[in-house]
């Protein structure tokens, strides 16, 4: 695997020749209770290590850890930049990269990013550059719940404090968007979870993980 900050600059140009330079897109968050704030960042890490271990000539960039998580605005811990500092910052960092890289893809584990992620990625294609973006389909719950804490306990089981565990607002996102949107988590969901830890195991983050990597890998071969 290449990681992008382990190389001298002389030595990218080995590197560059048919490669696909791939930025994980996370965020600082709350996750509840229980997971650590760091959770959407190590999932993109991960999945673009995924990625790289399978196909030939990706080069791993540093992750953006900061991202769009205002809707997260009084829980301890998160650090936002908000939507528009998020796309801009995203727009400025491909654009940097496809001077450098033939191929660059975005790996976004941050459904608070979303918006952020398209803007950017259609104004640096628009420019006539071969950028794109892809995020995991866990289905599940929306945040914190079973399908993260299982992903997590794959990745990282001792910073998943599971006696701390428990269950949020359980009802549907499309029920809930119109409040998240003007409110924000903290008065539907007081402890920050959409969705229920209960059940959550590493062996179905791993299935999950698997799965993702597989549904990563086909749009990059794909492209």
């Amino acid at each position: 695997m290449t990681r992008l900050a382990h190389l001298a600059s002389p030595d990218t140009a080995a590197a560059i020749e048919n490669a696909i330079l791939v930025i994980p897109v996370g965020a600082t968050e709350q996750h509840g209770p229980h997971l650590p704030l760091s959770t959407d960042t190590d999932i993109a890490v991960a999945l673009a290590d995924g990625l790289a271990a399978r196909v030939p000539r990706v080069v791993v960039a540093p992750p953006v850890a900061y991202g769009a998580s205002d809707e997260h605005r009084g829980f301890p811990g998160t650090l936002s930049i908000g939507h528009e500092t998020a796309g801009l910052l995203l727009m400025h960092l491909l654009r940097s990269a496809a001077a450098t890289f033939p191929r660059v893809l975005l790996v976004n584990a941050h459904g608070g990013n979303t918006r952020a992620v398209t803007s950017a990625v259609r104004r640096v294609r628009d420019e006539g550059h071969d950028v794109a973006a892809w995020s995991p389909r866990w289905g599940g719950d929306a945040h914190a719940g079973r399908t993260e804490t299982s992903v997590m306990l794959a990745l990282a089981p001792h910073r998943v404090h599971l006696d701390r565990a428990a269950a949020g607002n359980t009802a549907p996102l499309a029920d809930l968007m119109p409040r998240l949107r003007t409110e924000g988590l903290r008065p539907v969901t007081p402890n920050g979870v959409l969705g229920d830890p209960a059940g959550a195991c590493a062996r179905e983050g791993d299935r999950l993980l698997r799965h993702a990597v597989e549904d990563l890998v086909a749009q990059a071969v794909d492209r």
